[in-house]
């Protein structure tokens, strides 16, 4: 019996949900579950083939649906799946995820299947050439270890260098593990507790006050990301890591500390829209946060909200991204632009 067009769609993982429940359930219990996971026309196509039993998938005990499966219903993997995922294994950044063992027993496992892609059909351009050392031990462990402390809401005791050379330690909690594509680099954003009111002219006013201890935020019952202040490290500058004691009852709210370290004025940047220029600056710029709105039939202007951190960065995109983009403003990143053309232009020789 064919129960879906596609495999693995929507309606395929809705019913696995409500087959992998433990108890019984009503009707009502089903309709909101679909809902929750699919989609309100999903109800029309589900419901009525599981009460006229066209779908033999539930027992029914008076007004109640409980599943024939066990709890230990699994799904078979798809050849899709497998390619996919021999094509993962070629990647030098799974060593970060998974063991050296582990990736030998995938690779046996995966022996007769062909990847779906292979590392030489991807040309990057653009892209800066000196990318972390991914296979190498030390950072492997240290990348774990951050990933595990974000699991599990530990500060980590991290000793650092700085881009300058100098050498910092300090206590952070691992907020997020970001990859830059353009650097081929990894980041990790880490909040650092802070103990008196700093005032920072560049990245605004943190507002922050009190002892440096993870407990006195909970206790009063202000959240945490009020005492917290954002630094970005790369994840090759880290020396050291090491998981502490103390941990974080409730989750920082990241993004409220991202935004307020951005600069009070965003980037204010001018879009044409010819040769589909506006889908590819969403994409280009994806992972800043955006407000954009049009001017007229083919002009769209976009703001685009950033801290110091992010500015080198964001700079070079800009500059990679061609003529039918034009910088409008802030004047910081305005006389950043026209410093960094300047030396660009001394470096080129004359003709």
């Amino acid at each position: 019996m064919e129960l879906f067009s596609e495999i693995y769609s929507c309606y395929y993982q809705v019913l696995r949900h409500l087959l992998c429940s433990q108890g019984a359930l009503s009707i009502q219990d089903i309709r909101s579950r679909i809902c929750g996971e699919g989609f309100e026309e999903s109800l029309l196509s589900i419901i009525p083939k599981l009460e006229d039993g066209t779908w033999n998938l539930f027992e029914k005990e008076g007004k109640l649906y409980r599943s024939r499966l066990s709890s230990a219903f699994t799904t078979p993997v798809s050849s899709l799946e497998k390619s996919y995922l021999k094509a993962l294994l070629s990647d030098p950044r799974i060593g970060l995820f998974i063991s050296v063992e582990q990736r030998e027993q995938l690779y046996c496992m995966l022996e007769d299947t062909a990847p779906l892609w292979k590392p030489e059909h991807f040309c990057y351009f653009d892209r800066f050439s000196d990318s972390d050392p991914y296979e190498d031990e030390n950072y492997q462990r240290i990348f774990r270890t951050l990933l595990q402390a974000q699991k599990e809401s530990r500060f980590v005791d991290i000793d650092y260098t700085s881009p300058g050379g100098n050498r910092v330690h300090h206590h952070y909690f691992p907020a997020r593990l970001e990859y830059s594509v353009k650097n081929d680099k990894f980041r990790l954003l880490a909040l650092k507790p802070v103990s008196q009111t700093v005032k920072l002219q560049t990245q605004g006013d943190f507002r922050t006050a009190g002892p440096d201890t993870a407990d006195s935020n909970t206790a009063r019952g202000s959240r945490p990301e009020a005492k917290m202040r954002l630094e970005i490290l790369n994840i090759s500058r880290i020396q050291s890591v090491q998981p502490m004691e103390k941990v974080l009852a409730l989750s920082p709210d990241l993004n409220e500390v991202i935004r307020r370290s951005y600069y009070r004025e965003p980037l204010r940047l001018r879009i044409v829209n010819r040769r589909n220029a506006l889908e590819r600056a969403m994409l280009h710029f994806a992972n800043y946060e955006k407000n954009t709105t049009k001017i007229d039939e083919d002009t769209y202007e976009c703001l685009i909200y950033y801290n110091q951190n992010m500015e080198t960065e964001l700079l070079i995109e800009v500059m990679s991204f061609g003529p039918m983009l034009t910088v409008l403003g802030n004047e910081r990143f305005l006389n950043n632009l026209r410093a960094r053309l300047q030396r660009q232009m001394a470096l080129t020789p004359p003709l």
